[in-house]
C-alpha cells in the first residue's frame, strides 16, 4: 500500500511534542560535564609504586566491566563516524531532538512500518545518567520519555556537543558486561580505542544497538554501518561476518594485569579490612581520565628485576623439580615493602598463591635468632666452644638424635663457626641451653607468629620445624640489623611509623650474630671459599633448608635493605638437589648487586657494651689448634683470652653453662589428695657450677638438684650462679589442695 506524504501533519505532531516537552519543568542543577567525568569509576583499581608509576591494575567491581575515561581526541575518527552514522545522523544538527525522526517514528508506527527510532546520542547520554530514565527490560513508559526528550535538552544547552559524544562513548553499554568505549577496544579487540580501524569501529557500534544479540545479527548491522561509512564501496559482509563472530567470543582485556599481582591484593585487602576505599583520582587526574589508585611503597624499576630475576633463576632449575618461588625486600629503616614477588608466575602450577605470605618450614634460617637469643643471655660467647659430636636428647616422645647436612660431625666448633657454618647439632645443644619455650617467645617478639607452643616443636625448633612466612622471617632479619629494635613492615604509602625506643633484642648480641653471617672464613667448612653468599660489599646472610628438601630460604640484610627469597613448590613438593647456594642464594645475591650498583654498604658500628678481644683456642685430638686465634667481639663481663677442652676432651664449660635442665618451661603439676605429700615432692635438675635456687625470690637450695614440696599457685623457680646473679628460671603452676606434711614445718 503506498503510503501518502502528508507534511503537515508532520509538522503539527513536531509542534505538538515540542510543546508537551516545553511545558514540562526542567530539572534543577543537571549534572555538569566535569561531574560525570569526575565520578567515572572504572571496574579497575590502579596500584601504583611510590613514585606513581603504574604495577598492577586490578579488577575491583565484579558487576561491570568499564575502563578507563576515553578523551574524544584519543577516539579514532573511524569510531566517532561509525556511532553518529548509526545512531544520529543529524548530532551535530539538532538540539538534543531531531524531530524529523521523531515524526518520522510517529509516522511509522501509525502505519506499522518499522523505522530507525527517534532516540538521539543526547537522548540516550540523558537516559544513562539518569537513573529515573533508564530504560527497563519493557522500554521506556510515555513519561520517561518524555523527560528523556527534556533531559537532552537541558544537556544540549549547557554542553558542547565534543562533550555529549565524548560522554556518550564512555558509558554506553556495549555487549555483556562492556560498558564504555575503553573497555569494548581492549576486550574485543585488544587495543587502545584510538587504533579502531572501520570494520572494528562499525561492529562496536552495531553492538550499541543490539549488545547482546547473536555475532550473525551483530555482523549484518555491522555491514550497513560500513556501507554508511563507505559509501560507493564493495563491501565484503561475508568477511565481516567471520570477522564479527570472532570479536564477540574474544576476552583480551585481563581481570588484572601487571607485575605485582600479589602485593596488589593485599595492599587492598589491607584497605578492606581497615574500612578505606581507594583514593578516588583528583580534579586533575579525573580530568585526564585517569582511575582510582592506591600508591604503595614498591619500587617499579626493583619490582621488575626481582620479578625477572627469580622467574630466569627458577627456568634454570626447572630440571630439578623446581617451579616456585618468593621475593621480598625491606627497607631497613623504616620497614617499607620495597619488592614483593608472590610467585614465577607463568612457571607455576599454582601462580595465585601467595609465597610472601604462605606459611613454611624456614629451616636453618632461625638459627641467627636463636644465637642471638644465647649471646644475650649470656649463655654463649661467639668464641664459646660447642661440641659437634652425635647426640641423643630424651623428650617425651623419645629420644632426638639431631644430624648435619651432610651427615657428618666437626667436632668442637666455636658458636662462630657452628652458626656460620649452619651446623644442626650445635644448633640443637644451644636450644637446650635456651629451652624451646624461651626461644618460642623471643620468636613471637620478633614478629613470626607460631602456631604452637615451644614445648610443642621441641628441640627441632632450633632447625625449623615451626612454619613461618617469607615476609615475617625477612622482617626479624630487619629487626637483626636495626639492633634488636622490631618493627612492622608496612606496604601501604604512609607517614613512617617511628621506630620503638626499646629493643626486644640485646643490640649487642644482634650485632655479633650480624658480624658472624658477614664473615666469609667462618661460613668456609660448609660453603667453602668461594661461596655466592659472598658480596664485595658488607652484608649479613644465612640459607636454609627444610626437611625433605621442600623449601630452600636466602635471607640477609646490608646497610640498608634486608631481601628475602624462598624457593620450593606451592604443592609442598621435594625439589632434587637443591642446596642453599643453588636454590635461593643466587638470587638473593643478584638483588642485592642490583640495589647496591650505585650504592655502599658498610659494617655497622658496634653499640656501647661491647669489648672487641684477641682469644685463642685449645688443641683438638690432633693436638692441634681447634681453630685460628682471632679477634672476637663479646658482651663486656663474658670475655676470656682462651677456649679449650677439658681433660674429658669436651668443651671447657661445655654442658656446665649455669642453666635449669628440669623441670620444662610453663610446667602445670596436678596435686593428687590421695598420695602423701612426701611422695608428691617436684625434682629441680641444673648444669653448672656453684649454683643455688631461689623459689619465688627466696633461697631454696644450693647445688644441681634439688627437691621441692609443691604447694598451689604460679611460682618462679630461678638459678643463680656463684655470685648470686641470676641466669636461668622457669615458670611453674601448682593446682589443687595444699597439705603442708610435718617434716616441712621443721
Amino acid at each position: 500500500m503506498h503510503r501518502p506524504p502528508f507534511p503537515a501533519s508532520r509538522s503539527r505532531l513536531a509542534a505538538a511534542l515540542a510543546a508537551i516537552a516545553c511545558a514540562l519543568p526542567v530539572a534543577a542543577g543537571a549534572v555538569s560535564f566535569d561531574e560525570v567525568k569526575r565520578e567515572f569509576r572504572p571496574s579497575d583499581t590502579a596500584v601504583l609504586d611510590r613514585n606513581g608509576e603504574l604495577l598492577q591494575r586490578v579488577r575491583t567491581d565484579a558487576s561491570v566491566r568499564r575502563g578507563q575515561w576515553v578523551v574524544l581526541a584519543d577516539v579514532s575518527p573511524a569510531l566517532r563516524m561509525a556511532m553518529v552514522l548509526s545512531e544520529d545522523r543529524r548530532f551535530y544538527e539538532h538540539s538534543g531532538i531531531d524531530w524529523r525522526a521523531v515524526s518520522s517514528a510517529a509516522w511509522g508506527n501509525l502505519w506499522n512500518t518499522r523505522t530507525r527510532g527517534a532516540s538521539t546520542i543526547t537522548m540516550q547520554l540523558s537516559g544513562l545518567l539518569d537513573e529515573d530514565l533508564r530504560r527497563a527490560n519493557s522500554g521506556r513508559s510515555f513519561t520517561q520519555k518524555i523527560g528523556q526528550t527534556v533531559a537532552a535538552a537541558q544537556l544540549e544547552r549547557s554542553w558542547r556537543k565534543d562533550q555529549i559524544l565524548e560522554a556518550y562513548l564512555n558509558t554506553v553499554p556495549f555487549r555483556g558486561e562492556i560498558v564504555g568505549i575503553d573497555a569494548l577496544s581492549r576486550t574485543l579487540f585488544g587495543k587502545a580505542p584510538s587504533g579502531l580501524d572501520a570494520r572494528e569501529a562499525s561492529v562496536a557500534a552495531a553492538l550499541v544497538r543490539a549488545p547482546n544479540a547473536k555475532p550473525a545479527l551483530v555482523a549484518q548491522r555491522a555491514c550497513e554501518v560500513m556501507r554508511a561509512m563507505e559509501p560507493g564501496q564493495k563491501i565484503d559482509c561475508d568477511a565481516l561476518d567471520m570477522f564479527t563472530s570472532a570479536a564477540v567470543q574474544r576476552r583480551a582485556f585481563d581481570a588484572t594485569e601487571g607485575i605485582a599481582p600479589h602485593a596488589a591484593r593485599r595492599v587492598l585487602k589491607e584497605l578492606r579490612e581497615a574500612g578505606e576505599t581507594a583514593a578516588p583520582p583528583s580534579r586533575q587526574a579525573a580530568a585526564a581520565g585517569k582511575e582510582a589508585a592506591v600508591r604503595t611503597t614498591l619500587r617499579a624499576p626493583l619490582q621488575r628485576f626481582a620479578l625477572a630475576t627469580l622467574q630466569r633463576h627458577l627456568k634454570e632449575l626447572r630440571g630439578r623439580h623446581v617451579e616456585d618461588g618468593a621475593l621480598v625486600v625491606l627497607d631497613n629503616a623504616s620497614g617499607e615493602v620495597l619488592a614483593w614477588v608472590g610467585s614465577s608466575g607463568p612457571l607455576s602450577q599454582a601462580a595465585e598463591v601467595d609465597a610472601v605470605t604462605a606459611l613454611r618450614q624456614p629451616g636453618s634460617t632461625l638459627k641467627p635468632l636463636l644465637y642471638a637469643q644465647a649471646i644475650a643471655e649470656r649463655r654463649l660467647t661467639a668464641a664459646s666452644l660447642i661440641d659437634d659430636s652425635s647426640a641423643q636428647i630424651s623428650t617425651a616422645s623419645g629420644l632426638y638424635i639431631p644430624q648435619n647436612y651432610d651427615r657428618q660431625f666437626k667436632g668442637p666448633v666455636s658458636a662462630r663457626t657452628a652458626l656460620a657454618a649452619s651446623l644442626n647439632v650445635p644448633a640443637v645443644r644451644t636450644l637446650v641451653m635456651v629451652s624451646p619455650e624461651s626461644f618460642a617467645r623471643q620468636l613471637r617478639a620478633a614478629g613470626l607468629p607460631l602456631r604452637e607452643s615451644g614445648d610443642y616443636y621441641g628441640y627441632s625448633l632450633a632447625l625449623g620445624s615451626a612454619e613461618v612466612s617469607l615476609l615475617s622471617l625477612a622482617n626479624a632479619y630487619r629487626m637483626l640489623a636495626n639492633g634488636g629494635r622490631y618493627g612492622p613492615p608496612t606496604l601501604m604509602a604512609r607517614p613512617p611509623v617511628p621506630a620503638p625506643a626499646a629493643p626486644i633484642l640485646d643490640p649487642r648480641a644482634a650485632f655479633i650474630v650480624g658480624d658472624i653471617l658477614s664473615d666469609a672464613n667462618a661460613r668456609t667448612r660448609t660453603f667453602g671459599l668461594d661461596s655466592i653468599l659472598s658480596t664485595r660489599f658488607w652484608t649479613a646472610v644465612k640459607t636454609g633448608t627444610s626437611k625433605d628438601m621442600r623449601d630452600n630460604w636466602a635471607v640477609g640484610w646490608s646497610q640498608r635493605y634486608t631481601v628475602g627469597v624462598w624457593v620450593g613448590n606451592a604443592s609442598g613438593a621435594s625439589m632434587w638437589d637443591v642446596s642453599g647456594t643453588s636454590g635461593a642464594a643466587p638470587v638473593w645475591a643478584e638483588v642485592m648487586r642490583f640495589l647496591h650498583a650505585r650504592e655502599p654498604s658498610r659494617a655497622p658500628r658496634p653499640p656501647a657494651g661491647l669489648v672487641e678481644a684477641q682469644v685463642t683456642f685449645g688443641p683438638g685430638a690432633d693436638g692441634n689448634a681447634l681453630e685460628a686465634a682471632r679477634s672476637e667481639w663479646f658482651l663486656q663481663g663474658t670475655e676470656q683470652p682462651l677456649f679449650a677442652l677439658d681433660n674429658a676432651g669436651t668443651p671447657a664449660g661445655a654442658g656446665a653453662a649455669p642453666r635449669i635442665t628440669a623441670p620444662a618451661d610453663g610446667t602445670i603439676i596436678a596435686l593428687d589428695p590421695d598420695i602423701p605429700p612426701l611422695h608428691q615432692r617436684v625434682r629441680f635438675e641444673s648444669e653448672g657450677r656453684g649454683v643455688q635456687w631461689r623459689i619465688d625470690g627466696k633461697l631454696f637450695a644450693r647445688g644441681n638438684s634439688a627437691q621441692w614440696l609443691p604447694w598451689p599457685g604460679r611460682h618462679v623457680i630461678e638459678l643463680a650462679d656463684a655470685t648470686g646473679k641470676v641466669v636461668d628460671q622457669r615458670k611453674l603452676e601448682v593446682r589443687g589442695a595444699g597439705v603442708v606434711a610435718k617434716s616441712a614445718r621443721r
